[in-house]
């Protein structure tokens, strides 16, 4: 979550996307596209870089004006549209490195190219979003009588630059995805048509990895092992992934055929199936004890209804003592599935309250009674890259007084995204609002502290309970001060973390340990849960108008 590369679905993971590390509460097209070309040149060097049919394209105008509107609207802090599309412009240099742009007065840009001035152009007024738009378009038409690189960059490559630049100056977390790239991530969040299987690829087919259960390939009985040789009668042999997910994947209730040889047989043989929505699976449960333990990867649209099926059957089991709520390595994923966990394990109070200058971006959660988990015994098992929705569930549990959180500190990736649906198909990632925990403290930047911090995984389990059982635990003091501090205070919050410094556990046996270790002792789960002691948290209805979540 600390980069902004480029969604990248893995080598494994071709019928069935990785979730992305977003953290989003997605709207509909809440602004309308304007269209209004401004010529804002008054030096071009060249008519003839106006016939290019893509620059040129009304569309490119439509799109830049949207996404720059979205900016105004929406962005956490006020930001001038000048500023943005300023950095914007200078994001031509990326499909052209020769392409300069420099502010030479307060109301005039220079444009150069391989050290020579090319243009001087007048700027808009800082708020003026059509006007902007069309300036960097009027900046990249001139440009590309001379630069090859612009001229033969298609609108895509010119969305990617432009945005790209302009929000990285905005913060690590907003950033713009291709349609490829935002269709990946849409299927990731919301479901595909598809088969439900992962695989590897061979140099002459591929070779399934995982048949995901109640699925098309499941109930055709394909199985882990087999090799995929052909779809629809193509052969796979030398096709890249891309290639292979797009044949497999398809409109929903669409036909595919698949040629399978089954391992050990001779011959291949030809299998029908009908494709269905595939929602990623993000929540496991192992029982071991009596103690089950539900990991959860990410948070898509079927995240709160599989924890709470695991719940309900884990309740059903005999000698059921309690949940183990793995979250390490969680990045987050859907606000409103984050807010629907921890609600799963509370019958009353706030779960997450969320700021932003926008007044839609002001709400609140809070829980309602009637869900299966608000009476288990839960420990919370995190680490430093648990993030975003799974800081919200950690928080709200932890200080609701309903879960114990073992681990190290959280990632503290405490603000919201918004995810708009481009004009043409794209996705803008802008970060709108900040969460904060029922206590009432900021999480970005801070994270959830642990009851329990395991950072030193060498440490002895028995000794990590040892302060927890005879009242000797510093945890209570450490609390106090890290709900009290502000998003202001970054040296007091840098400082606060050091604590319990934030850590890689994914695979930490100890996490598990000290977790089953609670919940097989009830006096020292009530003594741990005393550590951070519940607040008062008033119930209240949301704020403004509710984000349409997809």
């Amino acid at each position: 979550m600390s980069t902004r590369s480029r969604h990248n679905p893995g080598d494994t993971s071709l019928d069935i996307p990785q979730v992305s590390d977003l953290s989003t509460k997605v709207l509909s097209h809440w602004l309308a596209a304007g269209i209004l070309l401004i010529a804002g040149a008054c030096a071009p060097v060249s008519q003839a870089a106006v016939g290019d049919p893509g620059l040129g394209n009304p569309q490119a105008d439509r799109v830049i004006g949207f996404g720059f509107g979205v900016i105004k609207e929406r962005y956490l802090d006020h930001v001038g549209i000048g500023k943005v599309a300023f950095e914007a412009m200078r994001g031509l240099s990326v499909i052209d490195p020769a392409l300069t742009v420099e502010q030479t007065e307060p109301r005039r840009i220079a444009v150069g190219y391989q050290n020579e001035a090319l243009a001087d152009y007048p700027t808009p007024a800082d708020d003026d979003v059509d006007g902007w738009a069309a300036l960097i378009l009027t900046v990249a038409r001139d440009a590309s009588a001379i630069s090859p690189e612009l001229r033969n960059a298609d609108n895509e490559k010119l969305y990617e630059a432009v945005f790209d630049s302009a929000l990285a100056k905005l913060d690590m977390f907003s950033r713009y995805a291709g349609a490829s790239e935002a269709r990946e991530h849409r299927a990731a969040r919301n479901g595909f048509g598809g088969i439900g299987v992962r695989y590897d690829l061979n140099p002459e087919d591929v070779v399934l990895t995982e048949v995901m259960p109640d699925t098309p390939a499941a109930h055709a009985h394909l199985q882990v092992g087999d090799h995929l040789t052909a779809i629809d009668g193509k052969a796979l042999g030398g096709l890249d992934q891309k290639i292979i997910s797009n044949l497999l994947r398809g409109p929903i209730a669409s036909r595919v055929s698949l040629t399978i040889r089954h391992p050990g047989a001779q011959q291949a043989a030809t299998v029908g199936l009908q494709r269905s929505l595939i929602v990623p699976q993000t929540a496991t449960m192992t029982i071991d004890g009596g103690i089950a333990t539900i990991a959860v990867s990410s948070f898509n649209q079927n995240t709160a209804a599989s924890v709470t099926d695991d719940v309900k059957k884990a309740k059903a089991t005999p000698g059921f003592k309690g949940v183990v709520l793995d979250l390490r390595g969680n990045p987050g994923g859907l606000l409103d599935q984050g807010v629907a966990v921890a609600d799963l394990f509370m019958d009353h109070g706030r779960i997450v309250s969320t700021r932003g200058r926008n007044p839609a971006s002001v709400q609140q959660y809070d829980a309602k009674p009637g869900d299966p988990g608000e009476d288990v015994p839960v420990v919370v098992v995190v680490d430093g890259r648990s993030a975003s929705a799974a800081e919200i569930v950690t928080a709200a549990l932890q200080d609701s007084g309903r879960a114990v959180v073992v681990g190290t500190n959280s990632y503290g990736k405490g603000t919201v995204q918004t995810v708009v649906r481009m004009p043409n198909d794209d996705e803008m990632t802008l970060t709108w609002s900040r969460f904060y925990s029922p206590s009432g403290y900021p999480l970005h930047g801070l994270g959830v502290l642990p009851s329990i911090c395991t950072a030193d995984l060498h440490a002895d389990a028995a000794a990590l309970l040892e302060p927890v059982r005879d009242g000797r635990s510093t945890v209570a003091a450490n609390i106090a001060s890290w709900r009290a501090t502000t998003i202001g205070e970054t040296a007091l919050r840098t400082q606060l973390r050091t604590a319990c410094p934030a850590g890689k556990h994914t695979d930490a046996g100890l996490d598990l340990a000290l977790a089953r270790d609670l919940i097989e002792d009830q006096t020292l789960y009530a003594q741990a849960l005393g550590l951070t002691a519940p607040v008062s948290t008033a119930s209240s209805a949301p704020i403004g108008t509710a984000m349409d979540q997809r």
